[in-house]
């Protein structure tokens, strides 16, 4: 009985059948390698996520940030405690203000129909301070109402008085003697005392009798300061 061929195109061969199977097995690892990856991106896009929501590094481990220990550099990009001292050491070129001062009066120096009177500022803090100008003065009575008007300022080119710790500068405060200018008179109970720029003033208690209020040759007036406690 004779053999019949049968057609090659119909049977395939074991060559054609392992590279199917090779085919096979290569899409299906692709496909688990992208969804590996796609799977890996997604998990660090959400811990990203989380760390900027809760306002923290991922990775808290590797140099994030820290508590304040009191040393870190002010808004000037100074430490605090140097910005402390750096404040401290620059009060000592200011003005003396009027916590810093005791007022008092000196004797009378009477003159040619003249009463005159120092008027001293002391520096009672531990600080080097200054004063430049006048000095406010106003006479007042038991119940703190002014008696006269403002003392006049005397004409004068004021110099800046450095004052130390327990240094003094004083001005001239002046009028006519009541008993010869006829002016009308009032006994104060204190003198109040301004230092130059400052509107906080300090009081002295005046025992020196009667100072013109009003009428003729009533005025006072004061002289700038200098350094001392009187001329």
């Amino acid at each position: 009985m004779a053999k019949t061929s049968r057609p090659a195109g119909r049977v395939p061969g074991r060559a054609a059948l392992l590279a199917s199977a090779v085919a096979v097995l290569g899409m299906l690892t692709a496909c688990g390698t992208d969804d590996g990856a796609a799977s890996t991106a997604q998990s660090g896009q959400a811990e990203q996520s989380a760390g900027a929501s809760s306002g923290t590094p991922a990775d808290v481990s590797t140099g994030g940030p820290t508590a304040g220990t009191g040393d870190e550099p002010t808004a000037g990009g100074v430490p605090s405690d140097t910005a402390g001292s750096a404040s401290a050491s620059a009060r000592t070129d200011g003005r003396c203000h009027t916590s810093e001062l005791r007022a008092s009066v000196g004797r009378v120096d009477p003159g040619a129909g003249q009463r005159n009177f120092p008027v001293v500022l002391t520096n009672t803090s531990e600080r080097t301070c200054t004063l430049y100008g006048y000095p406010g003065a106003a006479f007042v009575d038991a119940s703190g109402r002014q008696l006269g008007a403002d003392p006049e300022r005397e004409p004068a080119s004021p110099r800046t008085v450095t004052l130390a710790p327990d240094g003094s500068a004083w001005a001239g405060l002046s009028f006519s003697s009541p008993e010869i200018s006829g002016a009308r008179t009032a006994t104060p109970a204190k003198l109040v005392v301004t230092p130059p720029d400052e509107r906080d003033p300090l009081t002295v208690k005046w025992t020196s009798g009667e100072v013109p209020v009003g009428g003729n040759a009533s005025s006072v007036s004061v002289t700038a300061l200098e350094a001392g406690t009187g001329p």
